[in-house]
């Protein structure tokens, strides 16, 4: 078990409208304010879609360069893209997100019911995302919406080889309308499987909605890491919106603190991760 703990802020994602959340970071600036603040209070990792001018969902290739060279210029945070975009974003825009040079960039393991929709990842956009990860350097966050895509991951690693770096790392997203429940039961299920990945391999879970606390007191027990944001939740309690990342990622960081596995520095973390300097 880890003496600190990675924590990722997802401050945006590709879900919520400006207009009913008006806390939610969509322009550059508003980024980069949020990265700082979360980085203050113990995030070492920022997990990043980004918005146009009319605030919705874009992977427009300048944007995406500009938005890593601003938090890399304006904090140490892990700049990790998004590669899932929207769900309605084509495979070719996906896979071009690795262009603007991120350090990190998500690879989905597989296809998922997604509320409504369906977030298509086919098992050959997969293996074209890894190995162009591999051959660029970038290290991928592997996304885990059901157990079934732990079993893809083994088998794009004994046919692929290690990602970018040698570290496996997964995120585990639990709590999707349509993929695994957030539940301890099934958060137990997923680091039983995770024993069949390469030894080291490390996870950090994400609980959606309600299921955010008991996702991340789940993953602390089990020795895991965490993924908190506004991409994920927008509600700190019943009935109380959430004002800010920086508010997520303080009690996280506060839990992490209780559990004596107090938030990770980013040099730890691209240490751990295998992340280039």
């Amino acid at each position: 078990m880890t003496t600190t703990t990675l924590i990722t802020v997802a401050p945006t994602g590709a879900e919520s409208a400006k207009a009913d959340v008006p806390a939610l970071p969509v322009t550059l600036d508003e980024l980069v304010a949020t990265a700082q603040e979360c980085e203050s209070v113990g995030a070492s990792v920022i997990h990043v879609h980004i918005r146009d001018e009319k605030a919705q969902p874009t992977l427009d290739q300048g944007r995406l360069r500009d938005t890593v060279a601003a938090l890399r210029d304006g904090t140490d945070l892990i700049v990790q893209l998004s590669s899932g975009g929207s769900v309605h974003d084509p495979e070719e825009a996906r896979l071009a997100v690795l262009d603007a040079a991120p350090d990190m960039a998500s690879c989905t393991m597989g296809t998922v019911n997604f509320g409504e929709d369906v977030f298509l990842n086919r098992w050959e956009f997969i293996v074209e995302l890894h190995t162009r990860m591999q051959e660029r350097g970038i290290v991928p966050e592997y996304e885990i919406f059901d157990l079934g895509h732990l079993w893809a991951l083994q088998r794009l690693l004994d046919k692929y080889g290690l990602p970018a770096g040698g570290h496996v790392h997964v995120d585990l997203v639990m709590g999707v309308p349509g993929g695994m429940p957030g539940t301890t039961a099934a958060l137990v299920a997923c680091t039983t499987a995770l024993a069949d990945l390469p030894a080291g391999t490390t996870f950090s879970a994400t609980g959606i909605g309600r299921t955010t606390l008991p996702v991340l007191l789940a993953s602390l027990s089990a020795g895991g890491h965490l993924r908190v944001g506004m991409e994920d939740t927008i509600t700190y309690a019943k009935g109380q919106p959430v004002e800010s990342n920086a508010q997520l990622v303080a009690r996280a960081a506060g839990f992490a603190r209780l559990a004596q596995r107090p938030p990770m520095t980013s040099a730890t973390a691209r240490q751990m991760l295998g992340v280039r300097p």
